[in-house]
């Protein structure tokens, strides 16, 4: 599932909970660089080593009140979307690495996730101008916040341009990749946790979480809050 496994835990998550009344749900996303770590001394298959870092996240749901509105749209691009993820082998080691083709797939994956959120969190008109136009729709009038796959800078600039997002709505992302490095599928979690740490979330606001995998995937959680955290001093 690669760094989109957050996401995707979530779809199993819902479906635990609509079979159990009155539960719990947790989810766990984290990144061990341990069992992948390259040793050998071939400069790309180093990248690895140097983006990835140590880390995860838990996420605690219940069906109390119960989600209310989910996009899961799902792309299958076999040729093409499972090169973008490799078990890249030399005489020193093995390990897994992205594919040059990367950020096509990426683009193509991200165009047509977002054309599926859009009818859920656009007004009719904005589905309109979208029809007409053929771009990715304008999402910033849907939602107030962004919680983007922390996999490099380049990525989260590449997403802002494409979905023309301000740079306000990538602080979260980019605060969690330079803290934290990318914590692969738990990266979104990270973003998110800055969102509440700094007050940035009030009552009805709406956060889009953005990640993406292998094979390729591209998958988006949207969430409402009904109430804002208490924010901690000794949460920064």
């Amino acid at each position: 599932m690669g760094c989109s496994a957050g996401i995707l835990a979530l779809h199993l998550a819902r479906d635990v909970l609509n079979v159990h009344g009155n539960s719990l749900a947790l989810i766990l996303s984290m990144e061990s660089v341990a069992v992948n770590f390259y040793k050998g001394d071939t400069k790309s298959m180093l990248l690895s080593n140097c983006l990835f870092r140590m880390g995860g996240a838990g996420a605690l749901l219940s069906n109390r009140p119960p989600l209310q509105v989910r996009a899961c749209p799902h792309r299958q691009d076999p040729p093409r979307g499972q090169q973008c993820r490799l078990l890249l082998r030399n005489a020193a080691a093995r390990r897994p690495g992205p594919h040059r083709r990367i950020t096509q797939v990426a683009g193509e994956a991200l165009k047509e996730n977002m054309t599926a959120v859009g009818k859920v969190v656009l007004s009719y008109w904005e589905q309109v101008a979208y029809v007409w136009g053929g771009s990715v729709p304008e999402l910033r009038k849907g939602m107030e916040h962004f919680c983007i796959h922390a996999g490099g800078k380049a990525v989260i600039e590449a997403i802002r341009e494409r979905l023309r997002l301000r740079e306000r709505d990538v602080e979260a992302s980019k605060m969690a990749l330079w803290r934290f490095g990318n914590k692969s599928s738990s990266s979104t979690w990270y973003a998110l946790a800055y969102l509440e740490a700094n007050g940035r979330l009030e009552t009805g606001d709406k956060v889009c979480q953005l990640a993406f995998g292998s094979g390729f995937k591209c998958n988006t959680a949207i969430w409402k809050c009904v109430s804002p955290p208490r924010i901690q001093a000794s949460n920064v």
